[in-house]
């Protein structure tokens, strides 16, 4: 079938392509700025390039559209919003590490209707639109379909995470170390890689327990359209919660019973819509290692 959304998801890959150039003329460069936010997480000169890039293609090919990003915050209002990781894994990035990806994602009244991850170092894409499914490759005309495993036994799952940080801080650690030794298999990959390889069907389960929106959107509609399931892990489908936990769809349930939570959580309300009837989630989040 093809999706509404075709004209979108080009100019996502446009984007990426821009932001590709820009950070690998960047990656590993000697005279490389990093500075660290307020939130003690680290920024480089690279991912203000990329989305100050991204946001001028943006401010001329969709002038009515909000764009909300990771370093600028959000600006525009509407239904329409674009969500923006300029280097998602900047701290791979900053130590020459080639798992970092580009983000990004259009939500379209609060739902996630294209989102396309590029990782130049590693040579991969991944991208998804609404109803379009779910694709890895060089380009959209260069492309092989993404679909989820089919294990549907925890005792047989390969569990992919970032680390361990936060887990205990929402009061899930025991639940998290639970589900890992019930697991075949754990590896922490991390950031978007972790999803991306859910989506791919090379990892059955990935959860994350501190997120913002622009960590999350691009790779929700990936996995949704690849056959998985995306939550928070309070069970609330899509990107708009504080965490995240992605799954074949099978083993879902499971894994919830294992690192799910409840909004009764101190801290843990809902998220705002995001975009022009949305307020900015980047600094709702912990560091990310």
């Amino acid at each position: 079938m093809a999706s509404p959304f075709n004209d979108d998801l080009r100019l996502a890959h446009v984007l990426a392509d821009d932001a590709d150039s820009l950070a690998m003329e960047r990656f590993r460069a000697l005279d490389l700025r990093i500075a660290t936010k307020p939130d003690l997480t680290p920024v480089s000169d690279a991912d203000e390039a990329v989305e100050t890039a991204i946001r001028r293609t943006l401010s001329r090919a969709r002038t009515r559209d909000a764009v909300q990003g990771e370093e600028q915050g959000t600006s525009g209002q509407g239904s329409r919003c674009w969500v923006i990781d300029p280097i998602d894994g900047t701290a791979n990035y900053i130590r020459g590490v080639p798992v970092w990806a580009t983000l990004v994602a259009l939500m379209v009244d609060d739902e996630v209707v294209v989102g396309c991850v590029s990782a130049p170092a590693l040579a991969r894409r991944w991208w998804a639109s609404q109803d379009g499914g779910a694709w890895t490759g060089k380009s959209l005309m260069s492309a092989r379909a993404c679909h989820v495993s089919d294990i549907d036994d925890i005792a047989d799952a390969s569990f992919s995470y970032a680390s361990l940080t936060g887990w205990e801080h929402i009061g899930r650690q025991d639940g998290f170390l639970a589900l890992a030794r019930r697991c075949w298999r754990t590896r922490a990959f991390g950031d978007f890689w972790s999803y991306a390889m859910v989506a791919e069907g090379a990892v059955d389960i990935a959860a994350e327990p501190e997120l913002a929106v622009h960590d999350m959107a691009a790779l929700d509609v990936i996995v949704r359209e690849a056959g998985g399931r995306f939550t928070g892990l309070d069970g609330r489908p899509g990107p708009l919660g504080r965490n995240a936990l992605a799954t074949n769809g099978r083993l879902h349930d499971a894994a919830m019973a294992f690192v799910g939570h409840w909004p009764d959580i101190e801290g843990d309300s809902p998220a705002e819509p995001v975009g022009g009837n949305v307020r900015d989630l980047t600094s709702r989040r912990r560091p990310r290692e």
